[in-house]
């Protein structure tokens, strides 16, 4: 009895979970610092995904992804580089003046298709490889997969036979960075690449301060990008009781005016959508952009 009870309070307190609770895990990074005044300096970075901002608590992130740029624009290095249960962490020798960007680029190509009016699936989670189906049998994925129910699947866009119908694809690009300055803040490691969802500031992103509003340009593609959906929260959460996100849409010129009510750790995360993929059958790009900025008292 006491097992059956148990049993039935796991599941209530499973279907009372809020919608959208198994996608709260973010991707972040957090540096021990932003500024610094010399060029024999160091800064540590933490890798993760979390349920609390800043707090690792869920898996750690992926070192071999991250790329340093110098002030100057050619690439650095990261060092030290240890992954841990929960987080992963590096550090990065700051031996020039200006700003340093560090972060990442992931991008890669879900969804599902056809074949015979079997349905497929490209990414995720794999099903098991399709097995021979005997002649005269009909196409169905319990056929297609020895008896088993899961759908097959492909690894790429090339491995789509010609002959698939219903494609439906989508393409996820995702970007994280932060900035490290060195004495005074320099630009040319924020000048934009004109592709996908970047980070163009108007306010530097080392030079923000409580009370004072930031202007923060989006763009996509190298253009302007109205309608960037964009969601600022304040590190420490796990100390409060309410999250304190607070959503921006940007403006027909991409920006975006920025609050900051208190010093500390903040995290950005802009998000958009098109079909403007340039990758073949894809119908759908969804685009991410996440930042981490430390806000600094007046």
């Amino acid at each position: 009895m006491l097992k059956s009870a148990i049993r039935l309070l796991v599941s209530a307190a499973v279907l009372t979970v809020p919608a959208g609770a198994a996608f709260a895990h973010r991707q972040w990074m957090l540096p021990s610092t932003t500024i610094v005044s010399g060029t024999d300096s160091w800064v540590t970075v933490d890798l993760a995904a979390s349920n609390d901002l800043f707090y690792a608590d869920h898996q750690p992130g992926r070192v071999e992804s991250i790329k340093v740029w110098q002030p100057d624009g050619s690439e650095g290095a990261i060092q030290n580089a240890a992954r841990g249960r929960y987080r992963s962490v590096f550090d990065v020798k700051l031996d020039k003046p200006g700003t340093w960007k560090i972060g990442n680029e992931n991008s890669g190509v879900a969804g599902t298709f056809k074949v015979d009016g079997v349905e497929w699936r490209l990414g995720g989670r794999r099903g098991p490889a399709p097995v021979a189906v005997a002649a005269g049998a009909p196409a169905s994925p319990a056929n297609l997969t020895g008896g088993r129910t899961a759908p097959p699947s492909v690894e790429t866009v090339a491995d789509i036979p010609a002959n698939a119908t219903d494609v439906k694809l989508t393409e996820t690009i995702s970007r994280n960075e932060i900035f490290v300055t060195v004495g005074e803040p320099t630009t040319t490691v924020l000048k934009p690449t004109g592709r996908r969802l970047e980070f163009d500031p108007v306010t530097h992103p080392d030079e923000l301060v409580a009370g004072e509003p930031a202007k923060f340009r989006f763009l996509i593609d190298g253009k302007p990008a109205a309608g960037v959906k964009l969601t600022v929260v304040m590190g420490g959460k796990r100390y409060r009781n309410a999250e304190g996100a607070v959503d921006y849409t940007t403006g027909a010129d991409g920006v975006a005016t920025i609050n900051w009510p208190e010093a500390g750790m903040y995290w950005l995360n802009a998000t958009a959508s098109d079909d403007k993929s340039t990758t073949p059958r894809v119908s759908q790009r969804r685009l991410s952009y996440i930042a981490t900025v430390e806000v600094m008292t007046p």
